[in-house]
């Protein structure tokens, strides 16, 4: 457990430090974890209303900060180029965010083409119907994508790294809210980049 705890934070930490330098990027983070922790307590009465939100409103202000506001320089900070970054990284790195991210768009056209999905949904009536059936869809994709990292990772690394990342994705919203509820006021005193990082 010990060694869990210890590689749970070190990936925290490298995500924080390499990933979350722009002011902008924590602030629709903090409004990302909010939501998320908003679409965990709708699992549990509205599964299928938890995805839309998940993705609609969590997923999309997440990504948004990544691959528009933070900078993909060099970084000075931590004396590395934005590939390396990318090569290291754990998780979904920005190649393979634009992968989930583009079946995650098209993933509705599926339900276009056959309203079932298989046999597996009851075939929409109306477009809150339709919504719904995207929002069972949209779960589907969510676990799916992270059931596919973890063994992804289990393959390329070994299995404990890919249990310690999928941990720190399930709980990202709650350690972000505290990380980040201070970057919107950063913010609106004009500090574009985070001027304490990256503290340990």
């Amino acid at each position: 457990m010990a060694s869990f705890a210890a590689a749970l934070r070190e990936q925290r930490w490298d995500d924080h430090r390499y990933y979350h330098h722009s002011t902008i990027n924590q602030s629709l983070h903090l409004v990302s974890a909010i939501s998320f922790v908003v679409a965990y307590g709708l699992l549990l009465v509205d599964p299928a209303l938890a995805a839309l939100v998940a993705w609609l409103v969590s997923m999309v202000s997440r990504q948004a900060g990544h691959f528009f506001f933070e900078p993909k320089g060099y970084d000075h900070v931590n004396r590395a180029t934005h590939q390396h970054k990318e090569d290291i990284k754990v998780g979904y790195n920005l190649q393979r965010k634009v992968v989930l991210m583009a079946i995650w768009a098209a993933s509705p056209l599926l339900l276009l083409w056959e309203p079932t999905l298989f046999g597996l949904l009851q075939a929409h009536a109306d477009f809150m119907g339709f919504a719904r059936n995207v929002g069972w869809m949209w779960l589907a994709v969510g676990l799916g994508g992270l059931v596919f990292r973890v063994l992804q990772l289990w393959v390329l690394k070994d299995l404990h790294t890919g249990l310690v990342w999928a941990t720190k994705i399930i709980t990202d919203p709650f350690h972000d809210i505290v990380l980040y509820h201070k970057a919107p006021l950063a913010l609106l005193r004009g500090e574009m980049m985070d001027p304490g990082h990256p503290k340990r």
